[in-house]
């Protein structure tokens, strides 16, 4: 042993203290522990939270934003597209076209074939306006027809459509309507211009209302 070994041994024996504060010197010379103070720990968890707020966010925003385009999408399609699909070129010659040949239908008979003729006139018609077609031919088309040999033959001469809409229109029509009779065996001629109301009834244009002008 040697003499500084003796010497603390002696120090030791003498004084207690002294051999604790040795120890102690040791102990603080010693690496430091990890911080795992209840600061630290929350600092972790508002940084996670942090992260966790933008992940979540950016799947939100990008189905808003993919919800609001859809959104505008279709406001587009049934406001301004299906709108002009339903009211271009194509559908404004079927308006006229169904105009047209529906105040043929109604403007000419005959007496030996009224019954096909108002058929015929009938199949162009709809609404109200129908309704008062089948009493105007009963009560007071018929019965003159037959007792006066009353025959008319309607041709139109022009067609222009004054409004048009996805399911209703409004035609200006120029007609040239021949008129033969009993009393009367030479034909007479009358030209007239009619305001023809359409109306779409499961796809096909069919007459609402009919003004002479």
């Amino acid at each position: 042993m040697t003499d500084k070994a003796r010497a603390t041994d002696v120090a030791a024996d003498d004084d207690p203290s002294a051999a604790a504060t040795e120890v102690d010197d040791s102990v603080d010379e010693s690496p430091a522990e990890s911080d795992d103070s209840p600061e630290r720990t929350k600092r972790e968890r508002r940084g996670w939270s942090r992260a966790l707020h933008h992940v979540k966010v950016v799947p939100v925003s990008l189905i808003l934003l993919l919800l609001i385009s859809g959104g505008v999408a279709t406001w587009l399609y049934f406001e301004r597209y299906l709108p002009r699909q339903q009211t271009d070129a194509s559908v404004a010659r079927a308006v006229v076209s169904a105009a047209s040949d529906g105040t043929v239908a109604l403007l000419s008979y005959s007496p030996e074939s009224l019954d096909k003729d108002f058929a015929s006139a009938k199949s162009h018609l709809s609404g109200d306006f129908l309704s008062y077609y089948n009493k105007f031919t009963e009560e007071i088309v018929a019965p003159a027809a037959k007792q006066k040999s009353l025959k008319t033959t309607a041709r139109v001469m022009g067609a222009a459509v004054r409004e048009l809409h996805p399911n209703s229109a409004v035609v200006l029509v120029y007609v040239d309507q021949t008129t033969t009779s009993k009393d009367k065996p030479d034909p007479t001629m009358a030209a007239s211009s009619v305001l023809v109301s359409m109306t779409r009834v499961n796809g096909t244009w069919l007459i609402s209302k009919f003004d002479p002008v």
